[in-house]
């Protein structure tokens, strides 16, 4: 069986040992149980508010309980462990069964629910709730809830701190459900604060004025190490930015010998009157040394492309003069 059905069919039998423990052993106050496996068997402890009720003359109804665990719901071994309830008042499940008898009797709810709450906070209670939902006075169900104190309605304290039993009221006009949830006194809840008297405090240590920040700006700053042109690691352009912006060298081939390289020129503006000319590309496969080779072919260039930028003018001020 997976765990997730283990965890369901454990909840499952737990509710219904509950609820048959709330038939047999309503009349002693049952007041919960706890459920324990262990490697001797099934530990079980009762709370009750009468335990001699519980355990009947000589054992008797003790030994009928554990004989209908053991037929109803197959429990290996069950050992049951009567322990008395100290304050009834403060077992949510105790006072939900208490309030649902009393409005089996006869009781006005409102009177009910106020002398049971009352009855939990002069017990020492730091808080709690009762909750009646259902038929209370006429055809039509409502709740009613009375609140004292300090409660909690969700959260880790609300499931851990917080006392909660439900109880029935069989009526004429249909049931009541009773709902008490009860903090105990000495919860030591999350936001809980102390405020102490007559203290003495630490005294705090202030910063020092020489560890402030203005002390510390008004120091010399950390000496900047000096580079030289003995320091090997460190390599200092000669050019300047504008050279370097100008020309990018570009490794060659690997056809071509480690002193040839591809000098990349920016465009070169050839004048208003050739739009369609927007740059020119000078590539050169001779050695950085040639540069005035370089300097011919630019020239050249430019001759060609002024050339070329005349013709087409001419060739436009002949279209204009046909066209007129």
């Amino acid at each position: 069986m997976a765990d997730e059905h283990q965890f369901i069919e454990n909840g499952l039998q737990r509710s219904q040992i509950d609820e048959f423990f709330a038939d047999e052993l309503g009349r002693a106050g049952y007041g919960g149980m706890d459920v324990a496996k262990t490697p001797m068997g099934t530990q079980i402890v009762l709370k009750a508010e009468k335990p001699g009720m519980v355990i009947g003359k000589g054992g008797k109804n003790i030994r009928k309980v554990t004989r209908e665990l053991e037929d109803r719901f197959n429990l290996d071994d069950p050992q049951i462990d009567v322990q008395e309830v100290d304050e009834p008042d403060l077992n949510a499940r105790i006072v939900a069964d208490r309030l649902a008898n009393a409005l089996e009797r006869g009781w006005y709810f409102r009177k009910a629910g106020h002398t049971t709450i009352d009855r939990i906070i002069e017990s020492g209670a730091l808080g709690a709730e009762i909750v009646l939902s259902g038929k209370v006075t006429g055809a039509r169900s409502r709740v009613e809830k009375f609140n004292r104190g300090y409660i909690k309605h969700n959260g880790e304290p609300a499931q851990e701190i917080v006392d909660e039993g439900q109880g029935v009221a069989v009526m004429k006009l249909g049931t009541i459900g009773v709902t008490v949830k009860i903090i105990p006194p000495g919860a030591e809840l999350p936001d809980d604060f102390e405020i102490h008297d007559d203290v003495d405090v630490e005294p705090v240590e202030q910063v020092a004025e020489s560890d402030g920040v203005e002390s510390l700006l008004a120091e010399d700053p950390a000496d900047i190490p000096d580079v030289g042109a003995d320091d090997e690691d460190v390599t200092v352009p000669q050019e300047t930015p504008e050279e370097i912006i100008d020309e990018e060298v570009v490794e060659a081939d690997p056809g071509v010998s480690s002193d040839e390289k591809e000098v990349v020129t920016e465009p070169v503006d050839v004048g208003s009157d050739a739009d369609d000319v927007d740059e020119a590309e000078v590539v050169s496969d001779e050695s950085d040394d040639d540069t005035e080779t370089v300097a011919e072919e630019i020239e050249e260039l430019d001759a060609e492309v002024e050339a070329e930028a005349e013709d087409l003018v001419a060739e436009m001020e002949d279209i204009d003069e046909e066209d007129a």
